[in-house]
């Protein structure tokens, strides 16, 4: 496979959101030195990618008897976005590994296939130590969307909000 960008060792994988809560757009931005790459996400890419993040650092950490708990998790001081925002293309399909030998976080991210059949892809790999930093932090852009009724589990719309178990 092809990639358009691969990062054998990014310094900066983050997630960020442009626009007002319940019209925001996801991105996922990777860096390596000066050179950056933008794609575009849905927000339960976001929180499906958060979720698989912990997984694989707690299944590392419980195979792994030199590894320990507080290992895994690097302080990033900024995790925003690098601007200007130019996606490369809006993700269709994540894959997440684990490169023991290398001790190696491996993000293939996939997009539709364009004109020529070809489908886009990155490589992003990135240190263990990077993912819960990652997933926390992903985890705080997804929860400053909004709120969330109380009754039946939807968004509310600072204009209001029609809730089917209010009926």
């Amino acid at each position: 496979m092809m990639y358009s960008h691969d990062f054998d060792d990014a310094a900066l994988v983050t997630v960020g959101t442009v626009g007002k809560p319940g019209q925001r757009t996801f991105y996922l931005q990777a860096r390596q030195g000066r050179t950056y790459v933008t794609l575009v996400a849905e927000k339960e890419q976001v929180r499906a990618l958060a979720q698989a993040l912990d997984r694989l650092s707690d299944e590392i950490i419980a195979n792994n008897p030199l590894v320990s708990p507080g290992d895994e998790s690097v302080f990033v001081r900024d995790m925003s976005l690098t601007e200007p925002l130019e996606p490369v293309f809006r993700i269709a399909q994540i894959g997440l590994g684990y490169d023991a030998d290398r001790d190696m976080c491996v993000l293939i991210l996939q997009g539709l296939a364009d004109d020529e059949d070809e489908v886009p892809a990155v490589r992003i790999c990135f240190r263990r130590e990077l993912m819960r930093g990652l997933s926390e932090h992903a985890d705080r852009v997804i929860a400053g969307g909004r709120r969330l009724c109380g009754n039946c589990g939807r968004p509310m719309d600072p204009e209001g909000h029609f809730c089917p178990q209010m009926n």
